[in-house]
């Protein structure tokens, strides 16, 4: 793919680019922002500028990307262009964007390398980088294709039918399109883009797993993110914007803006029949609970084991739905960490996981209409007829040596990247094979 003469001098100069790149990522962000303040405003997420991890992300991907061309000439990276493309549709990158990435991209490498970026060098690395955007722009094109999205026609009204709050920090919302039209159809795993008008004007975008999808509606869940609240962050990281507004703000009635869903990290469930692991921390739990959804609602028969640490019971989002899911399959376990340990107040015992008495009580789909029945904008739960009678809660962290993992097991997974990073050794330690270890992060991917 890359020709002869710029894969020489791409290899020549890939250490010094890979070493200052991080240099050139942050000038490149700052030129460009300076020409395109409706960018920052409109389409990248802030808070990731603010901490540094949206620059991280194309420094890694940049990087990666010209490392395969060199090792690999007669293949693409597909499974990243994959992935960018998804974020990229879900966000409403447009073609036409590209030359402007690239116009400043190309200033910071020549500001920052100076001499050593002779013409010869420049056309090398322009090289690269058009095989990367014409790639990404080709899989984009085709994504939204596959959505019935026109082009420039991402966002869509949603109005929110119902807002349920699942713990201190976490609401589930319910939404269905404002045009009465049909919801359009998802996958197990997949997110949508939410895009919302903060008070200063600008309309921010964060992307949610769906958590759910009620009959003519999709639901999401979203952990409001408090200053210095995500998991491996800077001292000095940022509220949350977009979370903090709708925890805030929206409790019923109102309309967002959404993009249909997108993401590869799917629950592959087309005639395989192995076992599947869910590993997830903290509101990561959103795209393993849709998926244990839809093993229940389809009678699978799989081996399950469903995985989830967090600091306690009281902050586990889902936890009644992961107890009442895994016991509709046939198959399936739930294996529990609390950092804090387990209360007696809280009513789980080490080694069942049952409240006392043991009733489960069972989340209601989306109410005719859209309303919940009390109008209060919270949910009651009712009783269902599932029964658990294999969940294991230990305190500490996710530790997957604990358990037996199947072999032919494919495993996703979903949190903070630390603890994907530990459970991801885990699970090769335990002969997984990468090839069958999935996962999905929450912002900028910086790769396991």
């Amino acid at each position: 793919m890359l020709s002869p003469k710029s894969a020489e001098t791409v290899r020549a100069t890939l250490p010094a680019v890979s070493g200052a790149i991080g240099e050139i990522t942050t000038l490149f962000y700052e030129k460009l922002f300076t020409a395109h303040p409706e960018l920052l405003r409109h389409l990248f997420n802030r808070g990731n500028q603010a901490n540094g991890s949206q620059q991280q992300a194309l420094a890694g991907a940049v990087a990666a990307f010209a490392r395969h061309l060199l090792e690999h000439p007669d293949s693409r990276p597909d499974a990243m262009l994959t992935r960018i493309a998804h974020k990229h549709a879900s966000l409403g990158v447009r073609p036409d964007q590209y030359p402007v990435v690239r116009e400043h991209l190309f200033a910071a490498i020549a500001e920052v390398l100076g001499d050593a970026v002779t013409d010869e060098v420049a056309a090398a690395w322009d090289e690269v980088y058009w095989l990367m955007a014409h790639a990404l722009i080709a899989v984009e094109k085709r994504l939204l294709a596959e959505a019935g999205v026109p082009e420039g026609e991402v966002w869509r009204p949603y109005r929110v039918a119902a807002r349920i709050e699942e713990t201190d920090d976490v609401a589930t919302f319910l939404l269905r399109p404002a045009d009465g039209a049909p919801v359009p159809p998802s996958r197990p795993g997949q997110h949508v883009s939410v895009q919302v008008q903060l008070p200063d004007g600008a309309r921010q975008i964060r992307q949610y797993s769906l958590s759910g999808q009620p009959d003519g509606g999709l639901q999401i869940s979203v952990k409001r993110v408090s200053a210095h609240g995500r998991p491996g962050a800077p001292s000095d990281a940022p509220a949350g914007e977009v979370s903090g507004y709708l925890h805030a703000l929206v409790h019923g009635g109102e309309t967002l803006r959404v993009s249909p869903p997108f993401g590869e990290v799917v629950l592959c469930d087309d005639g395989d029949e192995g076992p599947l692991l869910f590993a997830s921390a903290g509101i990561g739990c959103t795209p393993m609970v849709a998926m244990l959804s839809h093993l229940a609602a389809t009678g699978s028969r799989r081996r399950v084991i469903a995985a989830h640490a967090d600091r306690s019971p009281a902050t586990h989002p889902f936890r009644t739905d992961l107890h009442r899911l895994t016991g509709k399959l046939t198959d399936a376990t739930a294996e529990l960490w609390y950092e804090e340990g387990v209360r007696p107040e809280e009513g789980l015992r080490h080694g069942d996981g049952l409240p006392d008495g043991g009733g489960l009580p069972d989340r209601g789909g989306l109410p005719d209409g859209g309303e919940l029945p009390d109008g209060t904008g919270e949910a009651e739960p009712q009783a269902g007829a599932g029964a658990v009678d294999s969940v294991t809660v230990r305190t500490g962290l996710m530790d997957l040596t604990q358990i037996a993992v199947p072999a032919g097991t494919t495993a996703y997974l979903c949190g903070p990247v630390p603890f994907m990073k530990a459970v991801r050794a885990q699970l090769l330690a335990s002969g997984v094979p990468a090839s069958h270890i999935h996962y999905e992060v929450f912002g900028p991917d910086l790769g396991l």
